[in-house]
């Protein structure tokens, strides 16, 4: 047990006044990094009451239970503003499961060994981009563990989405108006592959020839019938100053044809919540954002585990909430003990209809667990909050090689001011024949060629 008089009340204290100094340091009773590498665990570096939902409540509520209207005021500091809203006014409900200690749990198993092994390797270089000690791109895992620097957390995120070397997430999207009717539903495939700070496929760390890229991203719409056919696909360049360079196929046209790649703030279907730059909260090149920094820091409830709905053939997960129980998906959140919240402004886009946007990050993984961004007047816009998932419920396993594979499971994508929601969830397979899969060698040919864009085309 650590001592008592590490209170809630000293705890919050302790936040807020490193917040209002600017000067946030990551764990409480100890440095973080070293608690993570010497155990793997938070634990040592936070007081009991970040490490449990009970203590922190002192006892009011505890997982198994619901957060909602009736309680939701017990952990409002615990969510972003948003979410309150969705709380007290639309009927939106989230289950509290136990707190997971172990960081191996938390992301990519592959990930978070090569965050510990290449610890204090990665630089900034004149230009503002990540390389190692040697000059080289990056070679895996998060480059600033346990950052408390803007820059340096949306850095690390932006050179690795999802952590892996290469996955092709097969998804279903449903956008849900006002009135809590399903307006627009999608299927489609998103396929990102690494050319840079590959984990797992060979060639590693860097594809050879490739170094000026970081990723191939790609996404095909296969249903309903009037998009089937439609893709992009995104070659990002290392150099962060860079935009990439963006191809669409369109059926209509029956060609592969270039896109304007500034413009990364429209819907790209109608009736969709979805930007661009929404993808895992840093869906540009980071160096056309600017002026980050940590504007506060202090717990926060996340759906980091408990997201996957194994038991169902399809991943489906089951909706409550709005005028017609469609709007939200059920989520389980639980206790972290220390985020940072960043503001960066998109310096590289005068005609952004955003003006700022924060991104929530949990200090133990430098995970994004939420995103808000702001209207050009200030004003709350859009948010942005992914669950996530190992993908193993103690019944049901996806692999990933040696490990249960870890991702995200469903998204909520909300427009705070029009009430309309755009929320994806993860599936195993589509009519269309796609099929999840992970750290396939093939999934290059398949998706991420002009090529590809082409054959698949309908």
């Amino acid at each position: 047990m650590h001592v008592g008089r590490f209170g809630r009340g000293f705890t919050r204290r302790h936040f807020l006044g490193q917040a209002a100094r600017g000067c946030v340091t990551a764990g409480v009773l100890m440095p973080l990094w070293d608690a993570l590498a010497a155990t793997g665990s938070a634990d040592a570096a936070y007081p009991d009451e970040l490490l449990s939902i009970e203590e922190y409540t002192k006892g009011k509520l505890a997982p198994g239970q619901e957060i909602s209207a009736e309680n939701v005021d017990l952990v409002a500091d615990l969510l972003d503003p948003i979410q309150v809203t969705q709380i007290r006014e639309m009927g939106r409900r989230l289950r509290l499961v136990r707190e997971t200690h172990d960081i191996m749990r938390l992301s990519p198993w592959e990930y978070m060994e090569a965050t510990l092994r290449n610890k204090g390797r990665a630089r900034i270089d004149g230009n503002g981009n990540v390389v190692t000690d040697d000059g080289t791109p990056w070679i895996g895992g998060h480059p600033f563990p346990a950052t408390t620097d803007g820059f340096e957390a949306m850095a690390g995120q932006t050179l690795a989405w999802g952590r892996h070397d290469a996955t092709v997430y097969v998804i279903t999207e449903c956008d849900v108006s006002v009135d809590g009717d399903i307006r627009y539903r999608y299927e489609g495939a998103w396929a990102e592959m690494q050319a840079t700070g590959r984990l797992v496929m060979d060639p590693k760390p860097h594809i050879p020839g490739q170094e000026d890229l970081l990723r191939f991203q790609a996404i095909y719409f296969t249903a309903p019938h009037d998009v089937r056919g439609t893709s992009f696909l995104n070659t990002w360049y290392y150099d962060q100053r860079k935009f990439p360079d963006l191809f669409g196929y369109v059926p209509t046209f029956k060609r592969v044809r270039r896109f304007p790649t500034n413009q990364r703030f429209e819907p790209m279907l109608p009736g969709t919540d979805l930007y661009l730059s929404d993808a895992w909260a840093a869906g540009d090149p980071y160096l056309t954002w600017g002026n980050c920094k940590v504007v506060a820091t202090g717990p926060f409830l996340a759906p980091l585990a408990d997201n996957w709905s194994g038991a169902d053939p399809d991943w489906t997960r089951k909706t409550h909430g709005g005028p017609k129980g469609l709007t939200f998906f059920d989520t389980a959140v639980e206790l972290v003990p220390q985020t940072i919240v960043v503001e960066s402004e998109p310096t590289g886009y005068p005609r952004a209809p955003i003006s700022k946007k924060w991104v929530r990050f949990d200090l133990r993984t430098m995970l994004p667990v939420s995103m808000v961004s702001f209207d050009r007047r200030g004003q709350p816009f859009r948010s942005f909050d992914g669950a996530y998932s190992l993908y193993d419920d103690g019944t049901n396993k996806v692999m990933d090689g040696a490990h249960p594979y870890w991702s995200w499971s469903h998204i909520h994508a909300f427009n705070t001011q029009t009430r309309t929601m755009t929320r994806l969830e993860q599936r195993p397979r589509l009519d269309s024949g796609d099929v999840m899969r992970v750290n396939d060698p093939d999934i290059y040919d398949a998706y991420l060629t002009q090529s590809a864009l082409q054959r698949r085309g309908y």
